[in-house]
């Protein structure tokens, strides 16, 4: 069984992990409520998606 010779530098290491990152997630704007949602999904304050009311929203007892 093959064993490396050598210890790999930190350059190295840090090319080979350098696609190892965690990117932002996609955030769109609600036309209707104007709050942050996924996109392609219904929003979960208003519970609309693309102008039609998708989802029974409970209102929040104040």
């Amino acid at each position: 069984m093959p064993n490396p010779k050598r210890r790999h530098s930190t350059r190295r290491t840090a090319l080979r992990r350098s696609h190892d990152f965690l990117t932002a997630v996609g955030v769109s704007e609600c036309p209707t409520c104007h709050e942050k949602k996924l996109p392609h999904r219904a929003c979960p304050k208003c519970g609309e998606y693309k102008g039609r009311a998708v989802l029974d929203v409970k209102e929040e007892a104040k």
